[in-house]
């Protein structure tokens, strides 16, 4: 669906990206959530890591992915997020 898929009864936008990403209230407060909630907390450093990565010089970023892979992506890293597929933790090909 397009637009119309996510806006609800009132033409409100009630996606996630848009009330947990991309309006700054809403976004610290699900980054909030996810500090303080059992379970969750490595979600939310990975999802801070992720904004950091972005924000990176490109000399930076080969050294920033590796320690990505290893605290958030191995099984043992200090922050495994068990929860992602392992296709989404695959190094990039090419």
């Amino acid at each position: 669906g397009g637009p119309a898929a996510q806006q609800g009864g009132h033409g409100e936008d009630v996606s996630f990206r848009w009330q947990c990403v991309e309006q700054p209230i809403g976004k610290q407060l699900f980054q909030r959530f996810l500090e303080g909630a059992p379970g969750l907390a490595a979600a939310g450093a990975l999802w801070a890591e992720l904004e950091a990565y972005d924000r990176c010089e490109e000399g930076e970023r080969s050294g920033a992915a590796a320690a990505i892979r290893g605290r958030f992506f191995s099984p043992g890293g200090a922050q495994h997020c068990a929860f992602l597929s392992a296709q989404a933790t695959a190094p990039p090909s090419g």
